[in-house]
């Protein structure tokens, strides 16, 4: 099981696991890999329903990437990032009207229980179809069942061509 060091002292380390802890126990030796915890990254995502270190969860085949990324990176500085200057409309004339979104920024839908995040997430995303636009549903402590319906409505109107459903339920390790 593959996990990253949170805590190195001299008679013991501390770490959380990424899969199954059912044979751990306390006391037993590990090994270290001697690399950075990474995910791939790359068009091969596309369509998919992965796991937060890119394993699949879909009935579809092995992911063929072509490129891996650390996932502990230092940010880039305000200066050396791209520009945002191009709109992203979200099809919610509404939420158009009122904000503005630009194309590559990151969105976090924040609200109470049943007040329509997932609709407005789900409705933005099909409303991208055909613009090029590259888009990511990250479903984290949800039921199984609910990012179930997600993949489906999405798969509906063919918007998987374009989304990766990047998943943690709340049932996952």
């Amino acid at each position: 099981t593959i996990g990253t060091v949170i805590n190195l002292e001299e008679d013991n380390v501390g770490v959380t696991l990424f899969g199954d802890d059912s044979g751990i126990k306390e006391g037993m030796q590990v090994r270290r890999t001697n690399r950075i915890a990474e995910v791939p990254v790359g068009d091969a995502l596309l369509g998919r329903v992965v796991d937060p270190l890119g394993n699949p969860l879909d009935d579809g085949s092995i992911i063929k990437f072509s490129e891996m990324r650390k996932i502990e990176i230092k940010a880039p500085g305000i200066v050396d990032r791209q520009d945002v200057c191009e709109p992203l409309e979200t099809g919610i004339k509404t939420i158009d009207a009122m904000t503005s979104i630009g194309r590559g920024q990151r969105q976090l839908i924040i609200g109470d229980r049943k007040t329509g995040k997932t609709a407005v997430a789900l409705d933005t995303i099909i409303n991208q179809k055909g613009k090029g636009v590259r888009c990511f549903y990250v479903a984290i402590g949800q039921k199984q069942s609910s990012v179930v319906q997600v993949v489906e409505k999405l798969k509906k109107y063919g918007a998987m061509e374009y989304t990766t459903v990047i998943c943690a339920t709340a049932a996952m390790p």
